[in-house]
């Protein structure tokens, strides 16, 4: 007969396996606790997030409206491409990955490796935006694994033109942002709104149903058009070239406007870039010259002075001022003209640019006249132009002018002016008087940003206005300092400037100078208004206006006169003919 084991043998084996039921029973119990969770008070959530797993919403990219110029001509589009991205965290074997893609796209296969393997964890990667249609045809023959790569209908944006009037345009970086000009300024309405549309995925992630009644269409942006003419513009471009290849300046800038209402037909700066290969540009080909530059107007002032002194009865016509041989002590200093010029009538001090005899004139006026004169000329405040980064010049309180101001401001001294300011006064000399406001983008019903056209206020009178244009700015191109801006067949009207460089104390900078000339034709009823600035010309010795921008000016207001088919003088045009003609015959080595 077997003995039973003692019962002290037998409790720890029955509590052990007690134990083991009971917490098997209690995981069990938990498991199905869960279940019941899951399957009943929250079946809904995470059947709503399945559902967004499998479904998402993907953004519609809006095309980018496009830019053109007065007569409808493309300066800034936009085409359809492709962005190539990988998805890292699907990627076995990433060594060989690298290796087959990497030469398809131009990169460095070891630079793409460190790339994807600090973005292993990662779903999405950019690797290259905006690719060619050589290299979207090479990534498809490579057959990658599909789970690890895809493309993205991308936009470029495209300027046809290159270089040209790049500072006006500006650029839209590569997510599609406008940067500088036209594209930062205008870009809410050249971006468009973007659309949605509801797409379903497999487990895999392949598109297997586009919903279109949650599809909500893309806006493309609205095309912006401008006051450039592309030819007037090209004209501009290429003669800046001219002057960078023959002065070697620093830098140069152009402007071309209509008198009567404001409108830029050209604006070019030098040095300058390309907005289809920003990442070639210097540093210093960003800026706009035209709106940014800031220096002292020296003596293309000199007319807006004179008028005023006339309209308020300061001045007379026919007053004629002694400029003491060249050399004339006022106050503390001594004043000297390039020429020992005697008795000058008002008209000759404007014709020779001389100083003294202008710095009687603001003896005559006094400084709170000066200062008025300035003001209602729009020296001291931007002209409101549509685009970013204008400056307002430099215009001092009259609080702090002293006697030597009535000196200099004579003269274009003691304040400073950018190009387009410049040559926005001399419009309202070119136009009878009124101060227009320079447009570079058409008005438009409804852009209200867009100030419209003829909204202008008086500078000085008609009369005044006519006779400046008409006599002093006149002989200034005939016998004066501006005799090579001479057009055959034009009435050309224009005034020189030679101003020194300001230096960043305040001071001037010894040996440097900004060259200047306006000029517009024809005299009789201006249709078009040039300015060219040279900033430190580097070669040919003297740097005077009339010699370094007025040959500049008076080509591209040439060639913009005939492109426009802005009838020239008829007695003046036969009259250059036959001179022309006699010249040949009495030259010996004439063919």
């Amino acid at each position: 007969m077997t003995n039973s084991p003692p019962i002290r043998e037998q409790s720890p084996m029955l509590w052990r396996a007690r134990l083991v039921v009971t917490v098997i029973g209690l995981g069990w119990l938990v498991l199905a606790a869960r279940l019941i969770q899951l399957q009943w008070f929250q079946q809904d959530k995470f059947a709503n997030k399945a559902e967004r797993q499998r479904e998402f919403v993907e953004e519609i990219a809006a095309r980018p409206g496009d830019i053109v110029d007065r007569q409808g001509r493309l300066l800034a589009t936009t085409l359809s491409t492709r962005s190539l991205y990988l998805v890292p965290s699907q990627i076995d074997a990433p060594e060989k990955f690298a290796q087959a893609l990497a030469p398809a796209l131009g990169l460095s296969s070891d630079s793409l490796l460190e790339k994807i393997g600090l973005n292993s964890h990662r779903h999405f990667l950019w690797i290259k935006r905006r690719l060619s249609e050589t290299e979207i045809n090479q990534v498809k023959r490579l057959n990658l694994p599909k789970a690890c790569w895809g493309f993205r209908d991308e936009y470029r944006r495209e300027y046809p033109q290159g270089v040209v009037a790049a500072h006006v345009l500006g650029l839209r970086d590569i997510d599609g942002v406008g940067r500088g000009g036209i594209e930062e300024n205008y870009d809410a309405d050249l971006r468009g709104q973007n659309g949605q549309r509801q797409i379903a995925r497999d487990s895999r992630g392949h598109v297997i149903e586009i919903r279109d009644d949650e599809l909500r269409p893309a806006i493309p942006g609205r095309t912006i058009r401008l006051t450039l003419d592309v030819v007037v513009q090209l004209y501009a471009e290429r003669e800046l070239d001219n002057v960078m290849q023959e002065w070697k300046p620093e830098s140069c800038c152009v402007v071309v406007i209509d008198p009567m209402n404001g409108d830029v037909l050209a604006m070019a700066t030098r040095p300058t870039f390309d907005p289809n290969q920003p990442q070639e540009a210097s540093p210093d080909s960003w800026k706009n010259r035209a709106i940014a530059d800031i220096y002292e107007p020296g003596s293309t002032f000199k007319p807006m002075i004179v008028s005023y002194g006339l309209d308020h009865g300061v001045l007379e016509k026919e007053d004629v001022f002694n400029c003491e041989n060249g050399q004339y002590r006022m106050g503390r200093r001594i004043l000297h003209d390039h020429h020992r010029y005697g008795k000058l009538s008002l008209t000759d001090v404007l014709v020779k640019s001389s100083n003294i005899g202008m710095a009687k004139i603001g003896e005559r006026m006094e400084n709170p006249r000066l200062h008025e004169a300035a003001t209602i000329f729009g020296f001291g405040r931007k002209t409101g132009i549509e685009l970013p980064g204008e400056l307002p010049g430099i215009l001092r309180p009259l609080k702090d002018w002293t006697s030597y101001s009535t000196g200099s401001i004579p003269m274009g001294h003691e304040l400073a002016t950018t190009p387009l300011q410049l040559i926005t006064a001399h419009a309202a000399l070119a136009n009878g008087g009124q101060l227009v406001r320079p447009h570079i983008v058409l008005p438009t019903q409804h852009d209200s940003r867009i100030n419209q056209h003829g909204m202008t206020e008086s500078a000085v009178s008609s009369e005044t206005a006519r006779w400046i244009v008409e006599h002093p700015m006149q002989e200034v191109v005939t016998r004066g300092t501006g005799k090579k801006a001479q057009i055959p067949g034009y009435h050309v009207f224009g005034k020189t400037g030679t101003a020194q460089c300001l230096s960043a104390d305040g001071g001037y900078v010894h040996g440097k100078y900004i060259s200047s000339f306006v000029c517009g034709a024809p005299a009789e009823s201006p249709r078009l208004l040039a300015l060219v600035v040279v900033n430190q010309s580097s070669v040919g010795g003297e740097t005077f206006g009339g010699r370094v921008a007025a040959p500049a000016a008076a080509n591209v207001l040439r060639q913009s006169l005939v492109y426009l088919r802005i009838s020239p003088d008829d007695h003046l045009l036969r009259a250059a003919t036959n001179l022309k003609n006699d010249d040949l015959e009495e030259d010996p080595h004439a063919n």
